[in-house]
C-alpha cells in the first residue's frame, strides 16, 4: 500500500508527521506522502519543514516518507505558479484539491490543475471529458479517494479514466488515525467504485511509479 495524500498538524490533520507515518506503517504502508494544505500564505513555511521531517522518517523507519503539498482552494489563475514554487522548495508530490462535490471549490480548478506541472488531481468530483483528456495528455493522475464525501464520485472518475486512459491512484486523504486504511480495505473501496481486479492492480502500480520516480 502506498498512500500519497495525507495531512498532518501542519494543516488540518490531527497528528504530527512522525506519528502519521508510524501509524501508516503499522497499517501496512510502504510509502506515504505528507501533503498538507497550502496557498500563498504558508507554502514557504510548510514545505521546508515537511522536507526535513520526511528525510528523518525515511532514514530510520521502514516506511518511506515523501514531502508534498495539496494546493487547496487556490484560485485557478494561481495554480500553475504555486505548483512550480512548491517543486522548487522541495515538494516531491504536488496535489491540487479538486472540485469535490462536498466543498465549494472554485469552478475551473480541475482545468487549471491538469494544465499545471502537478502529479495528482485529488477527488476531482464530476470531472469533465475535456479535463480528463488533458490530464491524460499531461500525465496527471486522478485520485480514487477512500475519504467520506470525496469518495461519492469515484465511479464517475473511473468512467472518465476509462474513456481517456487517465492514470488513477488511490489515496486516503487522511486527517486522523481512523482515516488510514490497509490494502485489503483499499481494494474493497476500489471494487465498490466498479474497478476490476486488473484495474486495481494497475492503479497500485501507478502509485509505485510515482513513489519510485520522486
Amino acid at each position: 500500500m502506498i498512500d500519497l495524500h495525507t495531512h498532518s498538524i501542519f494543516s488540518d490533520g490531527e497528528l504530527i508527521p512522525t506519528e502519521l507515518a508510524r501509524r501508516a506503517e503499522v497499517k501496512g504502508c510502504r510509502a506515504i506522502a505528507i501533503t498538507d494544505h497550502v496557498d500563498h500564505s504558508n507554502l514557504d513555511f510548510i514545505v521546508p519543514r515537511i522536507v526535513k521531517v520526511c528525510q528523518k522518517i525515511s532514514s530510520v523507519y521502514s516506511i518511506k516518507a515523501f514531502p508534498g503539498v495539496e494546493l487547496t482552494h487556490v484560485h485557478p489563475d494561481h495554480i500553475f505558479e504555486l505548483s512550480k514554487e512548491a517543486r522548487s522548495l522541495g515538494a516531491k508530490i504536488i496535489i491540487v484539491h479538486g472540485e469535490t462535490i462536498v466543498e465549494p471549490v472554485i469552478p475551473g480548478t480541475n482545468l487549471a490543475a491538469v494544465k499545471s506541472p502537478i502529479d495528482i488531481l485529488a477527488h476531482p468530483g464530476l470531472i469533465s471529458e475535456e479535463e480528463a483528456k488533458i490530464a491524460s495528455q499531461n500525465s496527471v493522475f486522478l485520485e480514487i479517494s477512500t475519504r467520506k464525501g470525496h469518495s461519492l464520485t469515484n465511479g464517475h472518475v473511473l468512467c472518465q479514466s476509462r474513456k481517456f486512459n487517465v492514470g488513477l491512484v488511490l489515496n486516503t486523504d487522511s486527517h486522523a488515525p481512523g482515516d488510514l486504511v490497509d490494502k485489503d480495505m483499499a481494494r474493497k473501496i476500489a471494487a465498490g467504485a466498479g474497478m476490476t481486479g486488473e484495474e486495481i492492480d494497475a492503479m497500485f502500480a501507478n502509485s509505485e511509479y510515482l513513489a519510485n520516480n520522486r
